[in-house]
């Protein structure tokens, strides 16, 4: 009857060590999981904030070319009008007296 017992014994000791090292692995696999996860997660956020880096520059460049074409071609504008004006401000202020005068 001993030995049947001491045999139940080692048999739950042994299912005990089983479950103890199925636990323990579990555990390692759940650290090594967020380990991994976490790598994961920190190049996505290195890649995506990259790659909202480089659009943010292009919006810029593109904005800043636009601006420079506008102001370009506004500062053409003001030339040619102060070009005109000054080639025909005489014949301007004559024709407005002109209309004015006429009855």
């Amino acid at each position: 009857m001993d030995s049947i017992i001491n045999k139940l014994t080692e048999i739950e000791d042994a299912a005990s060590a089983v479950v103890q090292h199925a636990e323990d692995q579990k555990a390692q696999l759940e650290k090594e999981y967020e380990e991994k996860r976490k790598a994961f997660d920190s190049d996505l956020e290195k890649k995506t904030q990259a790659r909202l880096d480089s659009i943010r520059a292009e919006l810029e460049k593109n904005t800043s070319d636009i601006l420079g074409g506008q102001t370009t071609a506004s500062e053409q504008a003001i030339l040619a009008l102060q070009k005109e004006y000054e080639e025909n401000h005489t014949r301007y202020a004559h024709e407005i007296l002109r209309r004015i005068t006429e009855v």
